[in-house]
């Protein structure tokens, strides 16, 4: 394939709206174009790595007998509001209307459409275990789309379901999914890790993510250098320390004058964080976004409260609580903005984290202006109405598992998987007839892959200053054949050559041929980063060339003959294991 022939627009410069060293490559090596905020067009080049990622993954899901089908983009809302998501998924949902005014939505996820498809395809259980998956554009109406692919409007996601008689059943279909996404992730060169996970509003019972390591990565992960421990900080659970035992003190209500803080309070009382109870106000709110309840949230002073575990425990959505109007709330509960404490509060769902159980002189806010309370013990004055773990566990915090100090890093999502239960087949009464010919719901699994993301995310592990570093795997091509003076017969039948005899080898082959500079050539090599670069210039009289890896600096000079057996090698060797 001739460059000339075809459209590569590069450029020297990113748009200043590009923060990740990835988004602006891959804009500067024209594989993306904005359209719309969080909306882009896949140029030639990007869209041959997004094809090559797609059937990456569809190579490993037909290994495991999961079946691919094609599935709309567009979902009326009747399923969605048979699961219960259609409210429960909050603004991301994108929402629209037909002429007739008949509420659809364009879908993040099909856990509704494929599991209405089973109902209605399947009958008896002959014919389990059953998986399919499809790859398809999906939508997240995202309040800040932004870095590029990560966070976009518009994606392009792999998305498989499985479904089984059994718990065991769905823990084959899990494990097998499992082992299909280390195969994905390590054949598309990603260097990843694999931690536990909520489950958020796919639910289900238990998830692992798929993390591709990354300072920029919008998930942040916990792990333990001593043990198996890995979860990202939503899911990360925390130790409580042991309280104190020693008598208890009578409260007292000390003053406290302008000590809005935790630090203020401690310097000012000349206490431990560890001996004060933080709190925290919510408004919650009904499937119709109005005010449904307020919540006092009571946590150690020294910790930060995890809103992911804290709606977990509360069991609604994301977007269905925020932070309360402490001035409107006062009146109706009794608290005191920047004072407030558990003891004596009213008309309000106290949660408790689980660590201040047992816990026995603490200091807290009084509820009254520039006051604090001493000696308050839990049980003996306040209770919660929730008491569980809502702490976020820190850097350097005891690994629940073993106990070893936790090191916190970051990585970019681009798989996860889910066991689903029966949440969806319950609520869908989607059922198959067993062996007596009775009805009985599936055992499911949910299993998504972000093939958009997964292309960002391979170019953040894999560049350096001059361009993109593309794994042999996923390359738009696997080799490009620079010519130095196209103008020159000689120098053209030998690039001919080369690509005749690489392309019969299964080798992808580009030749540019543009009338350039060389410096524009062999920058533009390197900024689309094709994983081999054969240089025809001056010693193809001889029929030499210079031959040159994209992730090595140092080049040398071959024969044609042995580079095009070097090149062919290579690949053989980094895509089909030969």
């Amino acid at each position: 394939m001739k460059l000339s022939r075809l459209h590569l627009k590069t450029l020297r410069e990113a748009p200043n709206e590009a923060e990740l060293v990835s988004h602006k490559l891959m804009i500067r090596a024209n594989l993306i174009k904005k359209e719309a905020a969080g909306i882009y067009t896949f140029m030639p080049f990007g869209w041959r790595t997004i094809r090559k990622i797609e059937e990456i993954v569809r190579q490993e899901q037909d290994r495991i007998g999961c079946q691919e089908l094609h599935m709309p983009h567009v979902n009326p809302s009747e399923l969605w509001k048979e699961s219960g998501r259609w409210y429960a998924y909050g603004p991301e949902l994108w929402r629209i209307k037909d002429r007739n005014g008949r509420d659809f939505c364009l879908v993040p996820t099909c856990e509704e459409l494929c599991t209405n498809i089973v109902k209605q395809e399947v009958s008896s259980y002959r014919e389990l275990p059953l998986q399919l998956y499809h790859i398809q554009f999906k939508y997240r109406d995202e309040a800040r789309p932004r870095y590029g692919l990560m966070r976009s409007r518009e994606f392009i996601m792999k998305d498989a379901y499985s479904f089984d008689r059994t718990p065991e059943d769905l823990e084959e279909a899990y494990r097998l999914q499992y082992e299909a996404y280390v195969r994905t992730f390590t054949r598309c060169g990603l260097d990843f890790r694999i931690v536990e996970a909520d489950n958020g509003p796919i639910g289900g019972s238990n998830s692992h993510e798929f993390s591709a390591l990354s300072n920029v990565g919008e998930s942040e992960i916990a792990y333990c250098e001593k043990c198996d421990m890995a979860a990202t900080i939503e899911r990360a659970e925390c130790i409580d320390d042991k309280p104190v035992d020693e008598p208890e003190q009578e409260l007292e209500a000390v003053y406290t004058p302008g000590t809005k803080t935790i630090k203020d309070v401690c310097d000012y009382l000349g206490v431990d964080e560890k001996k004060t109870i933080k709190a925290l106000m919510f408004t919650t709110f009904d499937q119709d976004l109005n005010p449904a309840d307020y919540v006092c949230v009571f946590i150690r002073g020294d910790r930060d409260v995890n809103m992911i575990k804290l709606v977990n425990a509360l069991g609604i959505p994301e977007h269905y609580i925020e932070f309360a109007d402490e001035d409107e709330m006062g009146p109706v509960t009794g608290i005191v903005g920047g004072f407030t404490g558990p003891v004596g509060i009213h008309n309000c769902k106290i949660v408790v984290d689980s660590e201040l159980v047992g816990t026995k002189n603490m200091v807290a806010g009084a509820n009254k202006e520039d006051h604090h309370m001493k000696g308050v013990c839990y049980g003996r004055d306040y209770v919660g109405d929730i008491v569980t773990d809502i702490k976020t566990l820190k850097e350097g915090d005891p690994c629940p598992h073993c106990g070893a100090p936790i090191k916190h890093t970051r990585g970019i999502e681009v798989g996860q998987i889910f066991k689903l239960g029966t949440k969806y087949s319950e609520s869908m009464n989607a059922t198959y007839k067993d062996e007596n010919g009775e009805d009985q719901i599936y055992w499911m699994g949910c299993y998504g892959v972000g093939v958009t993301r997964t292309m960002q995310a391979i170019v953040e592990q894999s560049h350096d200053d001059k361009g993109i570093i593309w794994p042999m795997s996923v390359a738009p091509y696997h080799v490009i054949v620079t010519v130095i003076n196209p103008k020159d017969e000689l120098q053209m039948d030998l690039a001919n050559k080369i690509e005749s005899e690489l392309e019969a080898k299964r080798v992808e082959v580009i030749v540019d041929d543009r009338d350039e500079r060389a410096g524009v050539k062999f920058n533009d090599a390197d900024l689309i980063g094709i994983p081999v670069r054969i240089t025809v210039g001056k010693l193809a009289k001889d029929g030499n060339v210079e031959y040159k890896l994209r992730r090595e600096e140092s080049n040398e000079v071959l024969s044609a003959e042995d580079a095009i057996k070097a090149a062919a090698e290579l690949v053989d060797k980094e895509i089909f294991g030969l």
